[in-house]
């Protein structure tokens, strides 16, 4: 099974200039734990509500900084090709709860672990050596 037959299609995004509050409201608007960043559709970045408390609140910055001080520039991401199981090793290789698929540097869908764990693709020994290997701490 491919990756694209599961992922999230309708992935909202936000801009480097939005403000933490912004993409914290948005988040919670949505039920999301991350949002991709983009500029002119290509994707920049990625914050996750973690970084948000890591990296905007404990660190005193303002409510209305821009996302683009706190978001990790470095996105590992997949294609609509990856299979089911290709993606969750990528994401245990790389200890990410969330992948953005792209196409051309543009976001064209989104899958987490909890969309494989929710969705029984995954074999169940392999899910658990998924969840396992990106919860570990090194």
């Amino acid at each position: 099974m491919k990756i694209e037959e599961i992922m999230t299609v309708d992935v909202e995004t936000c801009k480097p200039e939005s403000t933490l509050q912004e993409v914290a409201s948005k988040m919670r608007e949505i039920n999301v734990g991350s949002i991709p960043i983009c500029e002119e559709g290509r994707l920049v970045g990625i914050v996750t509500d973690r970084d948000i408390v890591i990296r905007g609140m404990a660190e005193q910055l303002p409510n209305d900084a821009p996302i683009s001080e706190i978001l990790s520039a470095e996105v590992i991401t997949g294609t609509a090709k990856l299979t089911i199981e290709e993606a969750a090793e990528l994401m245990a290789a790389h200890k990410i709860h969330r992948l953005p698929i792209v196409a051309d540097e543009h976001v064209i869908g989104i899958v987490s672990l909890c969309d494989l764990a929710a969705k029984d693709v995954l074999k169940t020994q392999q899910a658990e050596n998924a969840i396992v290997n990106i919860s570990k701490i090194d």
